[in-house]
């Protein structure tokens, strides 16, 4: 029995919206103990005085942003699939979607622009950035330009202008095939890794990479190159309500998702983008997502988690102007321990301002006077069959 052809009822899924506030912390982590900055003068963001604790917080941090990024990659496609109705119009859904990130978006454009960006950023590279194209393009000014964390917002847009037409070859495999296109878009990521280590010019040497700045583009910036986390997570969301996802408990998947990340500090450079914790990735969003099905505890059905969730958009949004531009504010000097750690402290919170004040002044505002259904934003809903595919999704979880 599927979802298709059984009597549907609504199923709620609010720990992945629990999910997405901890993929941006972990965002928020990498940022803030980054040696190098993204914007000129390239000073250090990492506040701590002590380089033995400095290099060591680079060092444990250093994959989580390509893993909080991924994360939101995998979840985009898991979301879009699980909540969108099939006969839905094409233009509808882009409204929708338009809606959901342009908004936040020029206004951190606007204000990266009259803070710094505007005396930093070649010109050339404005016009993409508001229209959220520029990292199709490979120089680095251009990619990471203006509000640094808006370049996955371009991945997000070639997600949605595309997933109208991957929706319906989604919808048509046999689901005895499922799994074996789960793994054909595992092998593409690293397919990507592969190409980006032996085939794409290694030089010039990106500032703040161990790679070239082309390698970095292709491998982790170039939209197109993050297509398979997309079509993984739709995927994913396929197999969930076809009743073919394993059954694995929360502590089990959250273990395969810190061995992925052990795994990505230990290769090469390039197989940490996504390749290394694709999978885990994957498979911590299908556990969450069973246990919701079922109403099993999961620590992140509660309002606070599910309000840090809806923030999240903005609290990562901003942190190119927050935690860049404070962190230049306070100037390149380190701190000792208790005032690095205090310096820590007041950015996350400024951050988590600045997401919030997004949130209830641009975000949810904008989709309540214009869009006419709740996006992932608020709890997730899908339709799921009854009985049969739930219960073989919702496996006991670990309390």
């Amino acid at each position: 029995m599927t979802a298709q052809t059984s009597t549907p009822k609504r199923v709620g899924l609010p720990s992945l919206t629990g999910l997405r506030f901890l993929a941006a912390a972990l965002v928020f982590c990498f940022h803030i103990t980054l040696a190098n900055s993204p914007i000129p003068p390239y000073g250090p963001v990492n506040p701590f005085a002590d380089q033995g604790v400095a290099n060591g917080l680079s060092w444990v941090f250093g994959k989580a942003g390509y893993v909080g990024v991924s994360f939101f990659f995998v979840l985009s496609g898991f979301v879009l699939f699980w909540s969108t109705k099939p006969n839905e119009r094409a233009t509808a859904f882009w409204r929708r979607r338009a809606l959901k990130i342009f908004p936040n978006h020029l206004v951190m454009f606007g204000l990266a622009m009259a803070l710094f960006a505007a005396a930093i950023t070649p010109a050339r590279a404005w016009l993409p950035n508001v229209f959220l194209l520029h990292s199709f393009f490979p120089q680095a000014d251009t990619y990471v330009g203006v509000n640094p964390p808006s370049w996955t917002l371009c991945s997000e847009v070639l997600f949605y202008s595309l997933f109208p037409l991957l929706a319906r070859p989604v919808r048509r495999i046999a689901e005895n095939r499922l799994w074996l296109w789960a793994g054909i878009m595992v092998a593409g990521t690293f397919a990507v890794a592969l190409v980006t280590q032996y085939v794409v010019p290694n030089t010039p040497k990106s500032p703040i990479t161990p790679v070239s700045v082309t390698q970095f583009w292709a491998g982790y910036i170039f939209p197109p190159s993050r297509l398979f986390e997309f079509v993984f997570g739709m995927l994913l969301a396929r197999i969930v309500v076809a009743g073919r996802a394993p059954r694995l408990g929360l502590l089990p998947a959250a273990v395969l998702v810190v061995v992925g990340y052990a795994v990505a500090l230990f290769t090469p450079f390039v197989y940490g983008f996504e390749a290394a914790t694709v999978v885990p990735i994957g498979l911590v969003i299908v556990a969450f997502a069973a246990a919701d099905i079922r109403g099993a505890r999961t620590g992140l059905r509660g309002r606070l988690a599910v309000w840090l969730g809806e923030i999240s958009f903005g609290f990562y949004i901003c942190q190119g102007v927050v935690v860049f531009y404070g962190r230049r504010l306070l100037g390149a000097q380190p701190f000792n321990g208790p005032l690095a750690i205090a310096v820590i402290a007041g950015i996350f919170a400024a951050t988590l301002l600045g997401g919030w004040l997004l949130y209830t002044c641009v975000e949810r505002p904008t989709m309540r006077r214009w869009a006419r259904k709740r996006l992932h934003g608020d709890p997730v809903m899908v339709r799921v069959a009854p009985a049969e595919p739930v219960a073989s999704v919702a496996p006991e979880a670990n309390r």
